[in-house]
């Protein structure tokens, strides 16, 4: 957060919808505190089945944004107007083979469209090539919406997607793989037009 980051990504997976198992609700709470107090805000992922049954926690934990699966649950425009109802902004998240097209009826209930450019469930996966591609159909979809692109995100592919129109960049194994995570963070933001 020093070098300029504002955004904390919490990838939150159950072992269900992605293989993996991670981090939950604690961890999160127990990271709010500095990130809120140095500016940041907290960015909630739940790579996770039924997530409507999960987003009252991270929301009393502090995320800023919930962000779920659009493949996670049948009732998207619930999910994300209960998402907003608990203050927090809500994202609507789509896998790399999920059409730009399932976003289509919530656009009014979303603040974020997260479009993975890697399959969701492990880190350090190369940047699917398409994804430009995909990010700019997104963008023609959900108009003015925010397009965040999360996955295989580093400085020699940040500057693709951001001409295509994502304006949010998560980025994991390219900045804390780093021997100087402050100078990969700084790289990435510069790639994608950061000022």
């Amino acid at each position: 957060m020093a070098a300029g980051a504002r955004i904390i990504h919490v990838d939150v997976m159950d072992g269900h919808f992605v293989p993996p198992i991670t981090i939950g609700p604690l961890v999160a709470n127990s990271i709010a505190d500095q990130v809120h107090d140095a500016g940041g805000a907290i960015d909630v992922h739940l790579m996770i089945e039924s997530p409507d049954r999960h987003i009252e926690e991270f929301a009393k934990a502090g995320a800023d944004c919930i962000t779920f699966h659009a493949e996670a649950t049948p009732h998207i425009n619930r999910t994300l107007n209960a998402v907003r109802e608990l203050g927090c902004l809500s994202g609507l998240a789509i896998n790399p083979a999920t059409p730009v097209g399932a976003v289509g009826e919530s656009i009014r209930d979303a603040d974020v469209f997260l479009c993975m450019t890697v399959n969701p469930g492990w880190g350090g996966q190369p940047f699917i090539a398409d994804s430009p591609d995909k990010v700019r159909r997104l963008g023609s979809v959900v108009g003015d919406g925010t397009i965040e692109v999360d996955g295989g995100i580093d400085p020699s592919t940040a500057r693709s997607v951001a001409e295509a129109g994502a304006g949010l960049f998560v980025a994991g194994s390219a900045v804390f793989g780093s021997a100087d995570p402050a100078a990969a963070y700084a790289a990435i933001a510069a790639a994608a037009g950061a000022s």
